[in-house]
């Protein structure tokens, strides 16, 4: 019996050449929120085999780079609070109260350098967007994954003599 499944590259290469504008793009983004919700909350879910204190939930998301219409996100949990970085959502899951917080949402290098050139411009449902931007920037985000992993703050000190 011979497997007739295509492979991701197959399927990417189709799409570029046959994309006539009539995938609607609204059940699109549907079923994409849909997937990201159930990978994210299964990731918390198989955290709590292994963490019976708050955790944290890591979104990273990557474009490949041979199929550009490719976008592959990878979902994990880990006991700490990662440093900010591009492409990256983090989560936190507390398994006691059985509660889920969104901790960042950072988009992709183009997309926060234009929220971040653009503030004034942006439309209300894009602020919180901007919001995590904007702390990622001023290293806001990095001084709150500090604080979450309970780690002390060391003043930088430079010698310039």
């Amino acid at each position: 019996m011979q497997d007739n499944k295509k492979t991701v590259g197959q399927l990417a290469v189709e799409l570029g050449q046959n994309n006539n504008g009539s995938t609607d793009p609204i059940e699109l983004q549907r079923e994409m929120t849909k997937e990201y919700c159930d990978n994210v909350l299964q990731a918390a879910l198989d955290g709590q085999k292994y963490y019976t204190k708050p955790y944290y939930v890591v979104v990273i998301t990557k474009r490949e780079r041979l199929l550009n219409n490719v976008i592959r996100s990878y979902y994990f949990h880990r006991g700490t609070c990662p440093t900010p970085d591009y492409d990256q959502a983090v989560f936190q899951f507390d398994p006691r109260r059985e509660s889920f917080q969104e901790i960042w949402v950072i988009p992709d290098k183009e997309t926060c350098h234009m929220l971040y050139e653009n503030a004034l411009q942006v439309q209300p449902e894009e602020r919180q967007l901007l919001n995590y931007v904007l702390d990622f920037a001023s290293g806001a985000l990095f001084e709150k994954a500090i604080t979450l992993n309970g780690e002390v703050k060391v003043p930088l000190i430079v010698d310039i003599n």
